[in-house]
């Protein structure tokens, strides 16, 4: 291992999109702690001494590394490049045009990259919009108290010009960060966006380190230890897949004899990666957002009491029910039976004992449903445990999540990969050689 890490620099160009990457995450952190024009810090710093590791906040202050909390220039983070992502995902399947885009190869994939990063500005405008309200009317992070008689507001002056500044500052930064991912993507190590979820999930580590260790020796001792199985466990499953074999028939083109050859299709166990958890935790956190806006008491309890709270049995099985559902939905949508299918025929392949076509279809469709179903429990169970756990022991701030597991361990095994490609390409022995 410290030779692999040594071998690393001693390459000229790998050494460089090292270095390149590390100084745009540097820059993408140092973007998280400026605070937007017009907020007040006194403000800032009530919201940093009552945040909470619960609750919607929770989940878009994680995946920004804290910088929602901030109110910074990258308060939005990467969610609605996540999100606009997803969406051109789903209306992939529906939209003729873009399944037209997505067969064009390079092509295509620029004009889809291109609608996403519209898609991607279109909703950093909107959110920034409504959580400056939200902060504004204390629905976000609740009631800030007050100072010198009068409540204290994150945005004390609130004109349309002010207002205006904050959506455009907050528009800007989702643009900025959306910018430095690319670059990590072209001249970097890894995949930009990826990186950049796993710079700010590493961040808050002290923080959710510090919380469990105010908690007890023991039980600090015992959540790490449960952290270690975590994270075999995850990539020991994340490297499952099941071997399609597939034989391709000899043909003659012109004197050359071709085909004859034998390769596979890899299935994985858990080819949707984390995107079901993000799903299930976004289905479970609208109705805590609708129940801020409502005036009906009666509402806002039941939400508070079931869903707000992650230690709840009703939270936890809604939660692990709607993590099956999207595992199933989404790898649907990724492998695609019949299209495969229709291609391994036009190539002149098949799997040995099922027939082209129709049959081959089946035979995917079958094999795929009987794997998914591990790997959604598999998730479904990663990112329960930490809730369990905590309820038990009744912690009240989660130190970390199954989510943010799944992210780290999958960007640190996929960046370790092309690492090594990079070595093995020039006769260096690669970190999982």
């Amino acid at each position: 291992m410290l030779s692999s890490f040594k071998n690393m620099f001693r390459i000229p160009d790998l050494r460089k999109k090292i270095l390149f990457t590390i100084f745009i995450v540097a820059a993408y952190r140092f973007g998280a702690h400026i605070p937007v024009p017009g907020v007040s810090i006194e403000a800032l710093k009530q919201i940093q001494a009552q945040r909470s590791d619960q609750g919607v906040v929770a989940l878009l202050d994680l995946f920004s590394g804290g910088a929602l909390t901030n109110f910074s220039l990258f308060a939005l983070g990467i969610m609605p490049y996540i999100t606009s992502s997803i969406i051109m995902q789903l209306l992939g399947v529906v939209i003729p045009k873009l399944e037209q885009w997505r067969e064009e190869g390079e092509t295509g994939q620029k004009k889809i990259t291109q609608w996403t990063r519209y898609l991607t500005v279109a909703l950093a405008v909107m959110q920034s919009a409504g959580i400056s309200y939200l902060a504004h009317t204390g629905q976000l992070f609740g009631q800030l108290g007050t100072a010198g008689g009068a409540d204290i507001k994150l945005i004390p002056v609130w004109t349309a010009p002010r207002i205006a500044i904050v959506v455009l500052t907050l528009t800007a930064g989702t643009a900025m960060v959306m910018w430095l991912g690319e670059l990590i993507t072209q001249r970097g190590i890894g995949n930009g966006m990826s990186i950049l979820i796993f710079a700010s999930i590493i961040s808050r580590l002290p923080y959710q380190g510090a919380a469990v260790y105010r908690a007890g020796m023991p039980k600090f001792i015992t959540i790490l230890a449960l952290l270690v199985g975590m994270v075999v466990a995850i990539i020991f499953v994340d490297q499952g897949q099941r071997r399609i074999p597939v034989q391709f028939a000899k043909r003659v083109v012109g004197r050359k004899m071709m085909g004859g050859n034998t390769t596979y299709i890899p299935l994985k166990v858990n080819s949707a990666g984390v995107i079901p958890i993000i799903f299930a935790s976004s289905i479970l956190y609208f109705p805590t957002l609708i129940a801020t806006t409502l005036p009906w008491e009666g509402f806002r309890d039941w939400v508070n009491r079931y869903l707000a709270n992650q230690g709840s049995v009703v939270y936890m099985g809604l939660y692990f029910s709607l993590i099956i559902f999207f595992a199933y939905f989404y790898t649907a949508i990724q492998f695609d039976p019949v299209r495969q299918a229709e291609m391994i025929k036009k190539q002149g392949g098949f799997i040995p004992g099922i027939r082209p076509g129709k049959s081959t279809a089946e035979y995917f469709d079958h094999i795929l449903t009987r794997i998914t179903l591990p790997g959604s429990i598999y998730l479904g169970v990663i990112a329960l445990i930490p809730s369990i756990v905590f309820a038990v022991w009744k912690i009240s701030n989660i130190p970390f999540g199954g989510a943010s597991m799944l992210i780290v361990v999958g960007v640190a095994l996929e960046t370790m990969k092309q690492i090594e490609s990079q070595l093995m390409m020039r006769n260096y022995e690669g970190f999982l050689s």
